[in-house]
C-alpha cells in the first residue's frame, strides 16, 4: 500500500512538474507597456481589412464559396489599388473554381532571387478574424508600403486558398499546388515567409503556453511575435529575427525545430515538402488565446497597435533582406 501511495505521489508530482513547464518561465517581469508604431495610421489600416473579411464577408471556404469569392475579389481591387498586376493560379475542387492570387514586386538587383510573402485567404467556419484576416491584412499593407519602393530581390506578395479543413495538408491545399509549381519550374526563392494569426497580444502573466518543456525558454506573456521554422529553415529564421529586431523594438521569439507539435499547422509546411526553407510568423493561436477555429473569432478582440508594430518589422526584413 506504502509502494501504491508512493507511486500516486510520483505520478502526481510529475505531471504538475510537466505541466508546468507548458507556461513560460522567461521574463515573468517584463514591462506592459504597449510599444507604439511609427506609422500612427497604419492600425487603423489593418483594422479596416479585417473587419471586411471578417465582419462584413465572414465565414469564407468552400462550402461558402460566394464569400470566398467575395474575399478573393476584394484582394484583387486592394492589389490593384496599389498598382500592381495581379496574377492567378486558378484550379478546381468539388466541381468549384479557386484560386491563388499573387502580386509581384520586381527587384531592381537581383530580379531573378525571390522573397516570398504569403498568407491564406479561407477560414475554418469563422469569422477567422485572426484566421486569417490578420495575415491578409498584413499582407496586404506590406504590398501598399513596398509598392513604391525600390527593392534588390523581387517580392511575391501571395495570397492563398485553401489552407484550413477539409483541405488542410493535402494535394489540393492551395500552397501545395503552389509550391509544386514552383519546385518544378526550379524557382530561385531565397526566403518564404508565411502569415498565420498575427493580430492578438496579451500582456497577462501566464496568458502564454508551450508544448512541454519549452515553457522553460521562452516568454511567459503572450505579446511577441513568433518566427517558426523547421530544422532545414534555422538561418532563415535566425536572420528574420536579427533583422527585425534591428528595425522594430516589438518582442520576438523564434524557433526552428521538426518534432514541435503544431510547427507545422500552416502554408510554410507546403514548401517544406518541396524541401525549400519557409518559417511562419504567427501569434501562437491556440497556445495564446482561446478563439482559434470558434465563432469567437472576431475582430475587436485583435490589437492593431501591435499588429502595426510587427508588420513595421517586417517591412525592415523585406527591404534589408
Amino acid at each position: 500500500m506504502q509502494r501504491i501511495t508512493r507511486l500516486i505521489i510520483v505520478g502526481v508530482a510529475t505531471i504538475i512538474i510537466f505541466k508546468s513547464t507548458t507556461f513560460g518561465w522567461h521574463s515573468i517581469f517584463t514591462s506592459t507597456v504597449r510599444l507604439q508604431p511609427k506609422d500612427n495610421m497604419l492600425p487603423e489600416k489593418l483594422k479596416r481589412h479585417v473587419v471586411k473579411l471578417s465582419n462584413e464577408i465572414g465565414d469564407r471556404n468552400i462550402s461558402n464559396y460566394e464569400n470566398l469569392k467575395k474575399t478573393a475579389d476584394y484582394i484583387v481591387v486592394q492589389f490593384l489599388s496599389y498598382g500592381y498586376n495581379v496574377t492567378f493560379q486558378k484550379y478546381s475542387v468539388a466541381g468549384k473554381e479557386v484560386k491563388n492570387i499573387i502580386a509581384l514586386k520586381t527587384g531592381s538587383r537581383f530580379p531573378n532571387e525571390i522573397i516570398l510573402l504569403g498568407a491564406h485567404y479561407d477560414s475554418c467556419f469563422n469569422p477567422g478574424a485572426d484566421d486569417n484576416a490578420s495575415g491578409i491584412s498584413g499582407l496586404l499593407e506590406l504590398a501598399r508600403m513596398i509598392a513604391n519602393k525600390k527593392v534588390d530581390r523581387t517580392i511575391e506578395f501571395i495570397a492563398f486558398v485553401n489552407e484550413e479543413p477539409p483541405f488542410f495538408k493535402t494535394e489540393v491545399m492551395g500552397s501545395r499546388i503552389y509550391a509544386k509549381e514552383c519546385k518544378a519550374e526550379n524557382k530561385n526563392i531565397r526566403a518564404i515567409i508565411v502569415f498565420d494569426l498575427i493580430g492578438f497580444y496579451s500582456n497577462k502573466p501566464f496568458s502564454q503556453r508551450y508544448p512541454v518543456i519549452l515553457g522553460l525558454f521562452f516568454p511567459n506573456k503572450g505579446n511577441f511575435i513568433g518566427v517558426f521554422g523547421n530544422f532545414k529553415s534555422r538561418y532563415l529564421a535566425r536572420q528574420i529575427t536579427r533583422i527585425f529586431k534591428n528595425n522594430s523594438s516589438f518582442p520576438i521569439a523564434s524557433i526552428a525545430l521538426d518534432f514541435i507539435p503544431g510547427i507545422d499547422f500552416s502554408d510554410h509546411w507546403s514548401f517544406w515538402k518541396e524541401g525549400y526553407p519557409a518559417v511562419m510568423i504567427s501569434d501562437t493561436a491556440f497556445l495564446r488565446h482561446k478563439n482559434y477555429h470558434k465563432n469567437t473569432d472576431t475582430w475587436e478582440k485583435l490589437n492593431y497597435k501591435d499588429m502595426a508594430c510587427v508588420i513595421e518589422g517586417i517591412y525592415g526584413v523585406l527591404v534589408r533582406f
